[in-house]
């Protein structure tokens, strides 16, 4: 398989594509495709990238697995395709969006805008089965995401990290506090966005932070 990525990204992860771990992951991966259906469609599976090269970087955002539901996942973690119902996670992030900068909750899930201004919309697993979550965890895909984690923190500055439930806390150790900004909270899911995620400004604290590092801040109006 040939994982469709821009230049910019390539020159990144080419010291990955010949590791022992990735060669693995690839032959899986390719496999998976031949004999299941599985999300998102092979070639988005770097759309986040695609979208939001490495030099244009100003904030991440760090989900787990793709959504495993028909037509949902295109590669950007929390977002879904134009035409699909917003997921319960998703909504609870348009609802906080609302109560921290007045946003209207919009008719679209896609989040391709936040893509494009330069929010890496990044999840630890890049593919799953349909329907069963978490199928393609523990195969190689959380290395090569911590990769991108710790290659992001050593080589820029000032980039927002936006860590939300547990799984995503634990990514701290791979950041330096010290050349970027944390910003870390309950999970947007239904079972934990009220015991720390709605409230938590993470929007306009984002915008604040790179104000104060002269950067052009996220539009969030999707």
């Amino acid at each position: 398989m040939k994982f469709i990525i821009n230049d910019n990204w390539n020159k990144i992860f080419e010291t990955q594509f010949s590791e022992e771990y990735f060669l693995e992951l690839q032959s899986f991966v390719e496999q998976e495709y031949k004999t299941q259906t599985i999300f998102p469609p092979e070639n988005l599976i770097f759309n986040a990238f695609n979208l939001c090269p490495f030099d244009k970087i100003k904030v991440v955002i760090l989900g787990q697995d793709p959504y495993h539901g028909k037509n949902q996942s295109h590669g950007l973690c929390f977002s879904v395709q134009d035409d699909v119902k917003i997921p319960p996670s998703l909504r609870n992030i348009f609802k906080e969006l609302q109560a921290d900068l007045n946003i209207d909750t919009p008719q679209t899930g896609h989040l391709e805008n936040w893509a494009k201004q330069g929010v890496l919309l990044l999840n630890a697993t890049f593919t799953v089965r349909e329907a069963q979550a978490g199928s393609h965890q523990n195969k190689g895909w959380e290395t090569f995401s911590d990769y991108i984690i710790k290659k992001i923190s050593n080589e820029k500055e000032n980039v927002v990290f936006l860590l939300w439930g547990a799984y995503a806390r634990k990514k701290s150790i791979l950041i330096d506090e010290n050349k970027h900004k944390i910003l870390s909270s309950a999970h947007p899911s239904p079972l934990s966005a009220h015991r720390g995620f709605l409230g938590n400004k993470h929007f306009s604290k984002t915008n604040k932070y790179l104000i104060s590092k002269d950067i052009k801040p996220i539009i969030w109006k999707n």
